[in-house]
Parts: C-alpha cells; sequence; structure tokens
C-alpha cells in the first residue's frame, strides 16, 4: 500500500518537466521545423544562463529527495530485519529503486552538458531515459502491491502510460528529427504525472468512491458493483485528463504559432494541403 505523498511527489515532478518539455517541443517546432531535433531535456532561455539547466536539477534532485523519503523516512530506518530486507516496507525499496534511476538520468544528462567525461550524443540519452521508464515500468507491473481490485485497475493504467513513455524515448533515438516523437513524449510524460496525482487523491485522498474503503493497508470494496463502478470512473478519469493534455497542447500550438510562426513553417503546411488535394 502506498500513500498520498508517495505518489503526489513523483507526479508533480514528471508534470512540470512533461509540461515543459510540450511547450519547449512546440516553440522549437515553430521556430525553425527544418532543425528541429528531438531532445532529452530543453533548456531555461534568459537569466544570461543561470538557470539552462534548471530541468535537469529539477530531476536530478527532486529524484533524489524523493528516494531519500522512500529510503530513510518512510521506513523509519528500519530497513533490515534479521538480515533480510523489512518486508514491510517492500512498496518504499521498489519506489527507491525507480527513482534512483531517474537520479541517474538526470547526473548523466548533467555530466554530458558540463562536462567532457560523459560525452554522448542524444540518441543514447534517449535510450538511457528509455531505461529509465523501463524500470519504472517494470517496477508497477511487478509491484508487490495487489494488481487486483480497485488499485490494480489504476496501477495497470500507470504502466499503460508508463509504456507510451518508453516508446515516445526509444522512438527519439530511432527518430531524431521527428516532432510528433518529440511532443508525444511531453504529453505521454505529463498524463503519467496527472495520473500519479489522480492515482493518490482516489486511492489514499477524499476521491475514494463510495462503497470503497481502506482496510488492512489496503482497498477494499463492499460490492462487486461498488468495485465495477469506481473502474470505470477510473476509465472516466483517464479519459478527462487525456482530453486536458489534449487542448493544452492545442492551445499551446496555437500560441506558439502566433508568438514564433515561422513562414518556413507556414510553407510547408501550404505544400503539404497542396499535395493532398492532388
Amino acid at each position: 500500500m502506498g500513500s498520498f505523498k508517495g505518489h503526489a511527489l513523483p507526479g508533480t515532478l514528471f508534470f512540470v518537466v512533461g509540461v515543459w518539455h510540450i511547450w519547449c517541443s512546440v516553440v522549437r517546432y515553430w521556430r525553425n521545423p527544418k532543425t528541429f531535433r528531438v531532445r532529452v531535456w530543453n533548456p531555461v532561455p534568459g537569466f544570461n544562463g543561470r538557470l539552462k539547466h534548471l530541468e535537469l536539477y529539477v530531476i536530478a534532485i527532486g529524484a533524489f529527495i524523493d528516494m531519500c523519503i522512500e529510503l530513510f523516512y518512510s521506513t523509519h530506518l528500519k530497513i533490515f530485519v534479521g538480515g533480510v530486507l523489512n518486508p514491510s516496507h517492500m512498496n518504499d525499496f521498489e519506489h527507491s529503486g525507480m527513482l534512483f534511476m531517474f537520479f541517474i538520468l538526470g547526473v548523466v544528462i548533467i555530466l554530458t552538458e558540463k562536462t567532457r567525461f560523459v560525452p554522448l550524443p542524444e540518441g543514447a540519452l534517449c535510450l538511457i531515459a528509455a531505461a529509465a521508464f523501463c524500470t519504472e515500468y517494470l517496477l508497477f507491473y511487478f509491484h508487490s502491491t495487489t494488481h487486483k481490485g480497485l488499485e490494480g485497475c489504476y496501477h495497470t493504467l500507470l504502466v499503460y502510460l508508463i509504456g507510451l513513455c518508453i516508446l515516445s524515448s526509444v522512438a527519439g533515438a530511432l527518430l531524431p528529427t521527428s516532432f510528433p516523437v518529440d511532443l508525444c513524449k511531453g504529453i505521454a510524460i505529463t498524463l503519467q504525472g496527472i495520473w500519479f496525482y489522480q492515482t493518490a487523491f482516489v486511492l489514499y485522498g477524499p476521491m475514494l468512491p463510495d462503497g470503497c474503503k481502506i482496510r488492512d493497508n489496503s482497498i477494499t470494496c463492499h460490492s462487486d458493483d461498488s468495485e465495477v463502478r469506481g473502474e470505470l470512473l477510473a476509465s472516466f478519469q483517464l479519459f478527462v485528463a487525456v482530453l486536458v493534455v489534449f487542448v493544452g497542447t492545442l492551445a499551446s500550438y496555437a500560441y506558439a504559432a502566433s508568438k514564433y510562426g515561422n513562414s518556413q513553417v507556414t510553407n510547408l503546411h501550404i505544400i503539404q494541403e497542396g499535395l493532398d488535394q492532388d
């Protein structure tokens, strides 16, 4: 069984990074589509370059802090019992492993950008990001938390979103000039962040469906109808999340077009329309 904070904190990190990725992707495309490249991270402009690597610090420091919370605070430092890992805190150990991979991702990119020790190309960084998401996917797919009932439904939907992050990251390495691939990655990360929050509010917060409650550190429902109703509600919540991100992405695209619109993009659209009519 997890906790509200245990889902809200990574949800915040994924959401912030995902929204920033969507915005930077559409801006870079509208500024110059011919030189567009898929990026694992996006620099923050202004302030004389002082905040250029802010996204990387958010990933590395945020993952490290969350990892310490899961590994030390949540376990109350009772990591080993009888010479083995404390079975009462397997969830915390699993989450720590996932967060450690994202910490490594942030550190590797920082070393690539700021030093000469790890001069990795963007395609390799995409694959490292895919490895971090793959670790997260395996964690939630083989989670020590039950995959049955309402709790299992929310974690299963989360696994699908993580899978989309993996596919878009790998596609970024294979198609380094694809705007749809880069945009898809930002959308997938944003949706994952929203779904972490949705899971926190439903399973560990005030939005637990009627007829269901937390008992013996797990979610139980009074009847099959209550459980089915909760699972249907989860599907509707995911639909709303997708709709919100879709509308937000379109709004970002339209605003970027009006502010950073490049004649090259307009010409490409005109040529494409002409080809479609022929």
